[in-house]
């Protein structure tokens, strides 16, 4: 049985790539990060995913407070946009070095478990641009994870991106699928329940569900006028 170490941050593509690592049947272990993160209501996200599936969550704690330039890791406003301006350049919620962080403690964390596969639900299209979510990233950290650990000299070390190439509709219709439990996840930049319904994070996540035909489970403090109006025509 292929041995999986999934990155769970209780948001909807991590829950997605849990879902879809279980259906392939992988032994699966997950693992989520407490680095100071102003949304850390995630961590409870994560948990309660974890528990819905009955797998292991170690929950990793490290404070990126003390490397600051973010939004989500300081006091600063978290930057809001129009729908249509996401994606158009680096918004103030990237939090600089986090996935190389998150990858390097999760394959020393996978490699004392004998575990060569990390799998991450990052997405390079429905995004909010940050430049660590991109393939071409992903495949030099699997290049430098393999040179760099001793798993990865004698097996390969593989990064597994399986929702990369997929647009946020494409996610929930496959999570959606898979019976993926979206309504015990968050998204919100602000950390919030009810989500905002203002940030990057909680607009892609609402047009992802208004273009995969489905309604979005989570309640929110207001919503965005393409899905109100989505709302409106009685979808779904």
């Amino acid at each position: 049985m292929t041995s999986a170490l999934v990155l769970l941050s209780g948001g909807l593509d991590s829950t997605t790539v849990l879902a879809y690592a279980l259906k392939k049947g992988y032994d699966v272990a997950t693992l989520s990060f407490d680095y100071g993160q102003r949304h850390n209501i995630e961590l409870l996200s994560s948990r309660s995913v974890a528990d819905f599936y009955g797998v292991e969550n170690t929950v990793f704690k490290i404070d990126l407070r003390q490397v600051g330039g973010s939004s989500l890791t300081s006091e600063m406003p978290v930057e809001k946009r129009d729908i249509e301006k996401i994606g158009e350049s680096v918004p103030n919620t990237y939090v600089p070095g986090r996935n190389t962080i998150f990858l390097s403690v999760a394959a020393a964390i996978a490699e004392v478990r004998g575990i060569d596969r990390i799998m991450i639900g990052a997405n390079a299209i429905d995004y909010s641009g940050y430049p660590d979510c991109r393939p071409a990233y992903f495949s030099a950290m699997e290049r430098a994870l393999s040179l760099g650990t001793r798993i990865g000299n004698e097996k390969g070390f593989h990064i597994e991106v399986p929702l990369q190439y997929l647009s946020k509709a494409e996610i929930i219709r496959l999570g959606s699928s898979l019976g993926a439990p979206y309504h015990l996840t968050t998204s919100c930049y602000e950390g919030k329940r009810p989500a905002c319904g203002r940030c990057d994070s909680c607009q892609l996540r609402l047009r992802g569900f208004m273009e995969a035909g489905l309604r979005d489970p989570l309640e929110y403090e207001s919503f965005p006028e393409f899905y109100s109006e989505y709302l409106k025509k009685g979808r779904p």
